[in-house]
């Protein structure tokens, strides 16, 4: 097909979920209660942060910005999905397509700067302790964070340009619930080797080097809790840094089957949409619960909180 006289789509199609037999309904409610839960639980984390004196440290600092991550993130997509899924036409303007996929990977490769800040801030807390609040400093830990925001949207733009400006002329009909790029690119004309390539490499360097980073600090961090005295402080320190692994666990495993594969433009998506439904719903559901539910600073500052509410009716 000649592309030069191709005719940019004003709109894709999001083909929408995987199909389950008499249950969208349930399914599609199942979502927003979910959304909801995430704005209200990660809602909450930024609340008490913010709010709460004895959660100016740190730990807390790098996981309301994990917070705002996951309400970005979710409703990047969720409410066009559950919109598309109330209508007839499943549709998304080309340029909305664009901003959903340019936002939904920076919040996501983000993420994974984010998910290393936690673990350096872990390993010099447990393993330097002495020197954990003059090298975590607040205004290092501010860098730190715009580093992380700045670099999720330097590691995606190009790619995301070069998507925008790519010729669609055999299909709009997009294979997913939101615009991902593998979808994008099957539907794409042109070569698009560069960047799929360029896709890859960030995903290699990204992922596989945030996940290096945070098995070592934890590796350090297990040498340190071993070599405790006491069996109280072991099981207290492990305590904190458990929640953490559980998020790493499920992020990364997740992600890894997505998206660390060299090519997508022929991909089969089926299975991949299922995955998604994963790291793109459950997980930032499950954050601020993880978080919350081992740590009892967290579980003090919300308890007085609520004490306070109370109080003020």
């Amino acid at each position: 097909m000649n592309v030069t006289n191709c005719t940019r789509p004003t709109q894709f199609i999001l083909v929408g979920l995987p199909s389950v037999l008499g249950l969208e309904s349930v399914m599609y409610a199942s979502i927003f209660l979910l959304y909801i839960l995430s704005l209200m639980g990660n809602g909450l984390i930024i609340t008490i942060v913010i709010t709460d004196c004895h959660l100016q440290k740190p730990m807390y600092f790098f996981l309301s910005n994990l917070s705002v991550k996951d309400i970005g993130y979710t409703t990047v997509f969720i409410p066009k999905l559950l919109f598309n899924y109330l209508s007839v036409n499943h549709s998304i303007c080309f340029y909305c397509c664009v901003i959903q996929l340019c936002f939904y990977f920076l919040f996501g490769v983000t993420e994974f700067f984010i998910i290393t800040l936690i673990s350096l801030d872990r390993y010099i807390a447990i393993c330097h302790p002495l020197r954990h609040s003059t090298i975590m400093s607040p205004r290092v830990c501010l860098k730190l964070a715009i580093s992380a925001w700045f670099g999720g949207f330097f590691s995606i733009i190009f790619q995301v340009v070069m998507i925008a400006n790519l010729p669609y002329c055999s299909s709009n009909i997009v294979d997913h619930f939101y615009c991902d790029v593998g979808p994008v690119l099957k539907i794409a004309g042109g070569d698009t080797r560069l960047i799929e390539a360029l896709g890859f490499l960030v995903a290699v360097v990204v992922i596989v080097s945030s996940l290096v980073f945070t098995l070592i600090s934890y590796l350090f961090i297990l040498y340190t809790i071993v070599r405790m005295p006491s069996t109280s402080r072991q099981q207290r320190t492990f305590s904190t840094c458990a929640s953490h692994l559980i998020v790493v666990s499920l992020l990364y495993g997740s992600v890894f089957f997505v998206y660390l594969r060299p090519t997508v433009k022929n991909s089969s998506f089926s299975m991949m949409k299922s995955v998604a439904i994963l790291y793109t719903f459950i997980t930032p559901v499950l954050n601020p619960f993880i978080y919350s539910i081992r740590n009892n600073e967290v579980k003090d500052s919300v308890s007085k909180m609520v004490q306070r509410m109370v109080q003020g009716l």
